[in-house]
């Protein structure tokens, strides 16, 4: 089997020729994004793999088949950036990736705490020898009411990271986890809305959920709300969270996904200008944390991405389907 692998990163490279050897694979890889002018390294091959920023639309994958690919997997748990509907129409095998949602939850309640302990301002002081705690008054989870919205894998995890400290939570999903009715109060999504002191992400991004968060949404929290998205960011409307900030409506904001980041975020970009305004504005304040979506991105997890994405293409060639098919 000849599985053409692109932006293969370094950590990745062990786990690549493991499998290699492990299912006798003839293997050909590169760290440059599938396109046009990368479409040569797939002739033949039987199946490829991509991280998040190759985007196969209708015209790359006919060219994709044409070069005799019958299997296609990303290895990210997103597929947004596949048109998974034609690649099916025109008879490819299409496969996302799972890991364990420890480190996204992990990493959410870690942006939780970062936002009500006003860690941000308090690191610019000490950076300046300011060692002063003017404005730097924090907040105690124990006496907060967080609301989860999705409590699928990542965040029932989130749920249960919270229940530990002591706070209320409110969680909102079209379809309950009974596990997770012993910790958390289901409530409707514009109870939640309403009655939440943080508020934090995990639904997939669907049509349904585009923008959720939006300037009618954000009339109806509290003021001073904190908000959290370790999702997708196009669950929110950038524009209504710059207003939530500039009004005070949210009293602080954790993004570890943002608008139009694909051509920065993963990026050396030090000598270079950042053409997203609302990026550069957003993060001028004290009350907003951005990450470079990174929330995944732990030793744990990357490895899983690698291995699943090699797993499901060798049960496609075996089998003809794989657990993570889409």
């Amino acid at each position: 089997m000849k599985i053409a692998i692109y932006e293969e990163r370094p950590y990745e490279k062990e786990i690549i020729e493991e499998y290699k050897q492990k299912y006798n694979l003839e293997i050909v890889s590169t760290d440059e994004i599938l396109d046009e002018s990368t479409l040569d390294l797939c002739k033949s091959a039987d199946a490829i793999s991509t991280l998040g920023y190759s985007r196969l639309d209708s015209k790359l994958l006919d060219k994709i088949k044409q070069n005799g690919v019958k299997y296609i997997s990303t290895r990210t748990i997103g597929f947004n950036h596949y048109d998974v509907k034609y690649a099916k129409e025109i008879g490819l095998k299409i496969s996302n990736v799972s890991y364990a949602p420890n480190g996204v939850a992990d990493f959410t309640i870690m942006l939780m705490l970062i936002s009500i302990r006003k860690y941000k301002p308090a690191m610019w002081r000490q950076n300046v020898n300011d060692y002063t705690l003017n404005g730097l008054m924090g907040r105690e989870m124990r006496n907060l009411t967080v609301g989860v919205i999705g409590t699928g894998r990542i965040g029932s995890a989130v749920i249960k990271n919270l229940s530990g400290f002591g706070c209320k939570i409110l969680a909102y999903d079209k379809y309950k986890n009974k596990e997770i009715e012993n910790i958390a109060n289901y409530v409707e999504f514009d109870e939640l809305l309403k009655n939440s002191d943080i508020i934090t992400i995990h639904v997939p991004l669907t049509k349904e959920n585009w923008e959720i968060i939006n300037k009618d949404n954000i009339a109806k929290m509290k003021t001073g709300v904190i908000i959290v998205n370790t999702a997708r960011s196009e669950l929110t409307n950038i524009q209504d969270l710059i207003d939530g900030i500039e009004t005070e409506k949210i009293g602080a904001l954790a993004l570890d996904v943002f608008e139009n980041e694909d051509e920065i975020y993963h990026h050396y970009l030090s000598t270079d200008i950042i053409k997203n305004k609302d990026m550069a504005y957003l993060r001028q304040f004290p009350n907003v944390v951005l990450t470079q979506h990174m929330a995944f991105f732990t030793d744990g997890a990357t490895e899983e991405m690698i291995r699943n994405s090699l797993e499901s293409l060798i049960s496609f060639k075996q089998t003809g389907t794989c657990k993570n098919e889409l």
